[in-house]
């Protein structure tokens, strides 16, 4: 069966054609830029690649360009939009309602606003891209798939915060995680690629505009970075991650700022951007190799942020076999990989560097042979994760 897997964001449409259960991408592609003049629009068969540049005014007309591609007479790969079976659509946040990937019903997209300011870079064109899936493909089963699910085995004593009993009984306040379809793609290529999958800690590092980092005992997560929303733990491309709450109460009640400014700056306008003033780490490692002193300090403390956690939950495993780097950064930057190693013998990691600056498109290991952990880089594929438990549902 045909299954099309969107991943909407903010000012971009990902999306591929993927036949199950073969596993076989018939096409994929990107649509940027959404909401400007200069947008872009990228479609890959195995036969053509086409790109554009154009004006795409919103997400409507994003996916209806898609569709029109899949669908053009001389590069598509289907007829009619009835050959599509399934529409898989990555949803960051589920709450406390969804703990599983669900069929989307009216009940479903209701509950999805109630989560809009639990997730309010993300959700809102996750369900955007789901209602406009819906008219456009409307004989196919509309399918969430959750990023929080894959971190509902955590245990409460890692999950719960420490405030007042009724917040977390009575309004689902906890941690929920997020970039769930990542962290469960990678653990189990890190398993097979391990070949063990009874007894296995291994650390799974999500580096992108969005990070995260989660420890996996025997293939389920058991702590995670991220918590009620996606904006604590790790520094990321806007978003601060880990600060003393109390800095907010200050923001308002000494400096005057509103608690809607305070929100836009801890989302929008910090992290790596904040620091240096630039959103893309190619060119804050640029800026730093030229002695750019805010980019090479914003880099040190990224990589700093992300070794402190990995030693937390080394102690939370009690043991490592192997920590995974995936996603934009995590799978192309290899300074931050041998920044995040170096100094870390304590823990049997031992990079080789002519292994980590070495490009391939596959799952590599990039550790010297004397490590006692193994060092990964395995390219994530949230848009397959997605076609896979799409398909399991449905069969």
């Amino acid at each position: 069966m045909k299954v099309l897997i969107l991943n909407s964001g903010s000012s971009s449409i990902k999306f591929q054609l993927i036949e199950m259960p073969q596993e076989e991408v018939i096409c994929s592609g990107l649509v940027e830029r959404i909401g400007f003049k200069d947008a872009i629009l990228t479609y890959k068969t195995n036969a053509n690649e086409y790109k554009e540049t154009l004006e795409i005014e919103n997400h409507q007309k994003g996916l209806e360009m898609v569709s029109a591609n899949i669908m053009d007479p001389e590069k598509g790969v289907v007829k009619d939009a009835s050959e599509i079976e399934a529409v898989g659509h990555r949803v960051v946040h589920g709450g406390d309602a969804f703990s599983a990937t669900t069929l989307i019903t009216d009940e479903v997209k209701d509950k999805l606003r109630e989560f809009t300011n639990l997730a309010p870079l993300h959700n809102p064109h996750n369900l955007k891209g789901i209602e406009i899936a819906e008219k456009i493909f409307a004989s196919a089963k509309q399918i969430a798939v959750f990023d929080t699910a894959f971190f509902q085995t955590m245990p409460v004593k890692a999950r719960k915060y420490a405030i007042p009993n009724k917040f977390y009984s009575e309004h689902g306040i906890k941690l929920y995680g997020f970039h769930g379809t990542s962290h469960k793609y990678v653990t189990e290529k890190a398993r097979d690629y391990l070949e063990n999958t009874s007894n296995t800690n291994i650390i799974t590092v999500h580096l992108g505009n969005g990070c995260s980092i989660t420890a996996v005992k025997n293939g389920k997560s058991i702590d995670h970075s991220l918590g009620f929303a996606p904006s604590n733990g790790l520094i990321m491309g806007s978003r601060s991650g880990d600060i003393d709450h109390s800095l907010i109460f200050y923001l308002v009640n000494d400096l005057g700022y509103e608690l809607d400014q305070v929100n836009k700056m801890l989302t929008n306008e910090s992290g790596m951007l904040g620091l240096t003033g630039y959103s893309d780490l190619r060119d804050i490692e640029a800026e730093a190799e030229k002695g750019n002193a805010d980019c090479k300090l914003a880099l040190d403390m990224n990589v700093y942020r992300i070794k402190k956690y990995i030693g937390a939950y080394v102690a939370a495993l009690n043991g490592l076999d192997a920590i995974v780097f995936t996603a934009g950064i995590g799978e192309n930057s290899s300074y931050i990989r041998q920044e995040v190693c170096t100094d870390m013998d304590y823990f049997g990691l031992e990079l080789d560097k002519t292994k980590n600056d070495t490009r391939s498109k596959g799952i590599r290991e990039i550790n010297k042979t004397s490590s006692k952990v193994k060092i990964l880089v395995i390219p994530t594929n949230e848009e397959l994760e997605i076609a896979k438990q799409s398909y399991q549902l449905l069969h």
